[in-house]
C-alpha cells in the first residue's frame, strides 16, 4: 500500500505468511538524533531510572534499618557455614555505622522478606487496569502519575517504619499500586510512537532505565546510609521522582499527532509506518481470543520464569552480600549494583542488534525474539548454578552474579517487548496482563528466599540459586516452542482487513 513521502508498507495479509515489518526507504527515514521519539525514549529512560531507584532502595537500606540481621539466630547453626571476612577486614566490627540517633528496628529474616515483597502486592493490582486505560486514553497521564505517586509515598517511608513493620508493609504495597501502571503505559505509548523497524532500540533504551536505576540506587543508597542515615535515602529518592514528573508533564505528548515540537517529516513517518495499529483500541478488547492465544501465554510463562531470578537478585542480593560475603554497606551497594550496569549496557546494545537483524531481514521477528530470549535466559541460569558452588570465594561469586544479570539483558529485546509484535494496538493491555503474572515472582521469590536462608547458611543460598536457574531454563523452553513474532488475527483492525480484501481482489 503506497503512502505519501515515499513510504510503503505491506498489506495486512503479510501476517499470514511471514512476520514482516514495514518496508521503508532509508532516505525517507528522519534521523533519530534530537528527534521527538528519541527525546521521549530518553525521558522515559530517566523515568524508569527513578522508578527502580524508588523500588530497590529498601533492599540496601533494610541492612541499615535493622539493628541485627536476625535478632534470633538459629541455635544449631555451625560456624563452619559462615564465610570469613574479606581480606583486610578481619578486625573490623560487624556493627553497622551510621549517624548517631538513626533509628533501627528488630526485624527478623522472615519480616524482612515480607517487607521486600510488599511492593509487589500492590504492583500487580494496577497492571491490567493501567494497560487498558493507557491503551484507550494514552499513557502520558498514567506513567507520570504512577511515578509521582510512588515518589510522594516514598517520602513517608521513615514515618511508616517508625510506626512498625505492618505500616511499612502497607506503604510499600501502596507504592507498588501506584507504580504498577508505569510499564503498561510505556508500552501503550510506544504503540503510537515507535516505528516497527525501531521498536527494539527505542523500547530497550527507555525500559533499560530500570537497570540503570538499580545500578545507581544500590551504591548510592549505601553511601547515603552511612553518611546521612537511612531516612535520607527515601527523602532524596522521593524528591527526584517529583522533579522528573515536572519535566514529564511539560514535554511529553501521548501521540505524535498532538506533539507541539515534532517536525512534520517525523510525524508523517511515524504515523504512516505504524498505520492504524497506532491508534487507541477503544473500550472493547478481544479478551477471550487473548486468553486462548498460545503466543500470549508463552510470553506470560517466560516472563514469570525470567522475573523469578531477576527479582530474587534485585531484592535479596544485598542481603546475600551482607550475610554471606560480609561486605560493608558501601561495598555491598556497589557490588550489588554491578550486575545492573552490565544489564543496562547489554539491553541497550541488544535493541540495536535486534533491529539490525530485522531490518536487514537476516531473521524474521519470531526468530529474533526467540534468539534473544534464549541468549538471556540460559547463560543466566548457568551462572546462577556457578554462584551456588563458588562458596565463600568472593571474587568468583561476585563475577558469576554480575555475568548472570548482565547476560540476562539480552532478553530485553526478546520476550519482554514481544507484546507489541503480536498485537501492537493492544500492547499496553497485553503488557498489563503479562506483567501481572510476571509480578507474582516479585512477591513469592523474596519470601521463598527468606524461608530458604533463615539460618544464613551457604546450603540455603544454594537452594535459592538452583531454583532460580531451573525456572529460567523452563521458561526458555516454553518460549522456544510457543513464542511468535507474528501479529495475531484477533489484533487486526477493520481497516487492515478491508485493505487485505482489496489486495486479494486486485491479485485475482
Amino acid at each position: 500500500m503506497p503512502l505519501p513521502n515515499g513510504y510503503s508498507i505491506n498489506s495486512a495479509a503479510s501476517h499470514e505468511s511471514e512476520d514482516r515489518e514495514p518496508l521503508i526507504k532509508n532516505d525517507a527515514v528522519p534521523p533519530q538524533c534530537c528527534s521527538a521519539r528519541l527525546n521521549l525514549a530518553v525521558l522515559m529512560f530517566f523515568g524508569f531510572t527513578v522508578v527502580y531507584g524508588l523500588r530497590v532502595n529498601l533492599s540496601v537500606a533494610l541492612v541499615a534499618m535493622v539493628n541485627t540481621t536476625d535478632p534470633k539466630p538459629a541455635q544449631n547453626t555451625s560456624v563452619i557455614h559462615a564465610c570469613p571476612l574479606p581480606p583486610g577486614m578481619e578486625n573490623t566490627s560487624d556493627t553497622f555505622q551510621q549517624p548517631e540517633g538513626t533509628p533501627q528496628y528488630p526485624w527478623d529474616s522472615e519480616t524482612q522478606g515480607w517487607l521486600l515483597g510488599a511492593f509487589f502486592f500492590g504492583y500487580l493490582c494496577t497492571q491490567i487496569p493501567g494497560g487498558y486505560l493507557s491503551g484507550h486514553y494514552g499513557g502520558k497521564l498514567f506513567l507520570g502519575l504512577g511515578v509521582l505517586g510512588t515518589a510522594v509515598l516514598t517520602l513517608l517511608t521513615p514515618l511508616a517504619a517508625q510506626q512498625g513493620s505492618y505500616w511499612l508493609f502497607a506503604l510499600r504495597a501502596l507504592e507498588g499500586f501506584g507504580e504498577g501502571v508505569t510499564f503498561p503505559a510505556m508500552m501503550a505509548m510506544w504503540a503510537r510512537w515507535a516505528p516497527p523497524l525501531e521498536r527494539s532500540r527505542l523500547m530497550t533504551l527507555s525500559g533499560c532505565g530500570g537497570n540503570f536505576g538499580a545500578f545507581v540506587a544500590l551504591p548510592l543508597t549505601g553511601y547515603i546510609c552511612q553518611t546521612l542515615g537511612w531516612p535520607a535515602v527515601f527523602y532524596l529518592c522521593g524528591s527526584a521522582g517529583c522533579l522528573w514528573a515536572f519535566f514529564w508533564f511539560i514535554f511529553v505528548s501521548d501521540d505524535p499527532r498532538t506533539h507541539r515540537r515534532i517536525s512534520k517529516e517525523e510525524r508523517d513517518y511515524i504515523i504512516n509506518s505504524i498505520g492504524s495499529q497506532g491508534t487507541g483500541h477503544g473500550w472493547f478488547v478481544p479478551v477471550l481470543s487473548m486468553l486462548l492465544s498460545a503466543p500470549l501465554w508463552a510470553i506470560i510463562v517466560t516472563q514469570m520464569c525470567s522475573n523469578w531470578s531477576y527479582y530474587t537478585l534485585l531484592t535479596s542480593l544485598p542481603t546475600y552480600m551482607n550475610n554471606i560475603m560480609h561486605f560493608d554497606i558501601q561495598s555491598n551497594g556497589l557490588l550489588s549494583a554491578l550486575p545492573y550496569l552490565g544489564a543496562w549496557l547489554v539491553s541497550t546494545l541488544s535493541g540495536v542488534l535486534a533491529d539490525y537483524l530485522i531490518e536487514r531481514k537476516v531473521f524474521s521477528v519470531t526468530v529474533v525474539r526467540k534468539l534473544f530470549t534464549l541468549a538471556g535466559l540460559l547463560p543466566c541460569a548457568a551462572f546462577l548454578v556457578a554462584v551456588s558452588y563458588a562458596g565463600c570465594s568472593h571474587i568468583p561469586a561476585v563475577t558469576f552474579l554480575t555475568l548472570s544479570t548482565t547476560i540476562g539483558g539480552f532478553s530485553a529485546s526478546g520476550v519482554f517487548i514481544n507484546q507489541i509484535d503480536i498485537a501492537p494496538r493492544y500492547a499496553g493491555f497485553l503488557l498489563g496482563i503479562t506483567n501481572t503474572f510476571g509480578t507474582i515472582p516479585g512477591i513469592v521469590a523474596p519470601i521463598a528466599t527468606g524461608y530458604f536462608t533463615g539460618d544464613h547458611t551457604l546450603a540455603g543460598w544454594r537452594k535459592v540459586f538452583w531454583v532460580a536457574a531451573g525456572i529460567n531454563v523452563f521458561g526458555g523452553l516454553v518460549y522456544t516452542v510457543f513464542g511468535s513474532g507474528k501479529i495475531q488475527p484477533w489484533a487486526i483492525t477493520e481497516e487492515e482487513r478491508d485493505a487485505e480484501k482489496r489486495s486479494a481482489s486486485i491479485s485475482t
